[in-house]
């Protein structure tokens, strides 16, 4: 299921320009190249999972590498045409409004699910999920009320404010307490926000035309989200299934050592954050597997682009053909502004008409005017 999410997320990277049939390739490419790798490494027992390094529900494998290869999928396609980049508005506030609260209810099963059975920690994942998120949403809309130059809260801010929090409390949602969800909203919201509004402008942001600022929202969030998880990893927070459980189900005595010698078939799965016992080894594995996911991510994505690309002769639409959109690629278009009748050959053929011409009933005779009365 997660591994067919990732495609669709940096999706909103090249947007607007690339290739039905260059997106069909890639997708079944990126999924075993760089997918695969990803969540081998670090939840397949690979290398890093053997190190120590944690993404509970996908802050790395999924959204950090989605934005890193959205940015370079999108570099390399080029940018979309100058009026879908002026006027790059949701079609209807409602829809996205809709879409957005599916987005927030589905979370709890995207982070909530991971432990695989109803307990404590599925518990801890869903609570910590919506503080995050709705910590994100108030803390973009404050920044954007009080520091934009319009200095109005808006609401698709609200969104990315939603997003940043979901994204950042994916891949420490079960080892965090209710007080690091709370920072991990504020965090990855506030640092998205200046992102989006500041370093957007730098190069190499400005020159890539993200459409959806999946770099930003996904990329940047996600890797923020496991860093944190360095910092704000309790370790009371366990996500339990062996040590000592008292008459209740319930863990008990979980300090890291008595959780370690309780079998020899259980793995520690809490975590030592630097905030609760200064130790810094978390955050330096967390660091290591985020520049891994990275580099490979930008790496491999470039590859299959370019590859791509040779393959179909580019994978990018020419501007003539990003000038009439959907119906030169599709044949039809979501809200048309004439039906297809009157733009179709075969339906003025089939009514016997040339293209252009219509059918006039002939004009029917003017009935003769009634003779007055009178005469001389």
């Amino acid at each position: 299921m997660f591994a067919a999410i990732t495609p669709l997320l940096f999706l909103g990277s090249v947007l607007g320009r690339i290739k039905f049939l260059a997106w069909c390739l890639l997708v079944p490419l990126w999924s075993t190249f760089v997918y695969s790798i990803d969540a081998f490494m670090l939840w397949g027992g690979g290398y890093f999972a053997q190190e120590g390094a944690l993404d509970f529900s996908g802050g790395y494998v999924i959204h950090m590498s989605a934005g890193v290869s959205g940015f370079v999928a999108a570099w390399v396609l080029g940018p979309r045409l100058l009026r879908d980049r002026q006027h790059a508005l949701p079609n209807t506030l409602v829809m996205a409004a809709v879409g957005a609260g599916i987005l927030w209810l589905g979370w709890n099963g995207f982070n909530g699910g991971d432990p695989y059975y109803a307990g404590a920690s599925m518990a801890a994942a869903v609570v910590n999920t919506n503080l995050a998120t709705a910590t994100g949403v108030i803390v973009w809309m404050i920044l954007d009320a009080w520091l934009t130059k319009e200095r109005k809260p808006t609401f698709l801010g609200g969104v990315n404010g939603m997003i940043c929090g979901l994204v950042g409390i994916t891949p420490c949602a079960g080892w965090v307490n209710a007080w690091g969800a709370f920072a991990v909203g504020a965090i990855c919201s506030a640092t998205v926000w200046v992102a989006w509004n500041y370093l957007s402008k730098v190069r190499p942001f400005s020159k890539v035309d993200d459409a959806l600022g999946v770099v930003y929202t996904h990329g940047m969030a996600g890797f923020l989200g496991g860093m944190l998880l360095g910092i704000f990893g309790d370790p009371n927070m366990i996500q339990y299934g062996c040590g000592h459980l008292d008459s209740n189900g319930q863990v008990v005595a979980t300090s890291s050592a008595t959780f370690a010698t309780a079998t020899a078939h259980c793995a520690i799965t809490s975590v030592n954050g630097l905030m609760y016992t200064g130790s810094a080894h978390q955050l330096w594995e967390q660091f290591r597997a985020a520049i891994f996911v990275i580099v490979w991510s930008a790496l491999i994505t470039f590859i299959l682009m370019k590859l791509i690309g040779l393959v179909l002769r580019g994978a990018r639409y020419k501007d003539d053909v990003l000038e009439v959109g959907d119906l030169a690629i599709h044949g039809e278009e979501a809200f048309p502004e004439e039906t297809l009748a009157m733009r179709s050959d075969g339906a003025f053929a089939m009514a016997g008409l040339e293209r252009g011409d219509s059918r006039e009933s002939e004009p029917e005779p003017e009935p003769e005017s009634a003779p007055t009365g009178g005469g001389s």
